[in-house]
């Protein structure tokens, strides 16, 4: 990857442990312009949500001009979440949930209580929310990668997108 070691850089990961030093190795970028946002699934799943918010404050605050979306292809938080939703004390409650997410608010456009909690780990989506967003200037250049590390072996993948941005500072 073609990074200036000395430009601030923003990870959005999963919660997973050790990822930034893969980044790190992968990207040539110094640990002090490291900036990392992490949720589950690397997930930025409503435009003005609080993920978001962080990365524009970051962009403006930090003078950050790449923005990375990380995934992983071992990642087991949907297992986590469809485990959650089946535990006793919260079937009521989900019951409740799905009713409103069906018939009393439009906003909530997942479908069901296990894809907004689960999110649709969906990097490319990710990724166009952040290049779309009105408040993200088009310097900013953001990308998709996925981390496969499966049997230990390290492969990064960069995630196509339908936008190119332009890196006219």
């Amino acid at each position: 990857m073609n990074l200036d070691k000395n430009q601030k850089v923003l990870f959005i990961t999963d919660i997973e442990y050790g990822i930034e030093r893969i980044l790190q190795e992968v990207t040539n970028i110094q640990a002090e312009n490291i900036l990392t946002i992490q949720s589950y699934n690397s997930v930025i799943s409503h435009p003005f949500g609080e993920i978001m918010r962080s990365v524009i404050i970051a962009i403006y605050e930090e003078n950050v001009k790449e923005i990375f979306v990380i995934g992983t292809k071992d990642n087991r938080t949907d297992t986590k979440v469809k485990l959650l939703t089946q535990h006793d004390t919260l079937k009521d409650k989900i019951q409740k949930l799905e009713y409103l997410f069906q018939n009393c608010k439009p906003e909530f456009t997942n479908g069901s209580v296990d894809d907004w909690l689960i999110g649709s780990n969906n990097i490319e989506k990710s990724v166009e929310i952040i290049r779309h967003h009105p408040l993200v200037p088009s310097y900013v250049n953001v990308r998709g990668l996925i981390i496969n590390n499966y049997d230990e072996k390290l492969s990064i993948v960069d995630v196509p997108t339908d936008k190119t941005v332009s890196s006219s500072t």
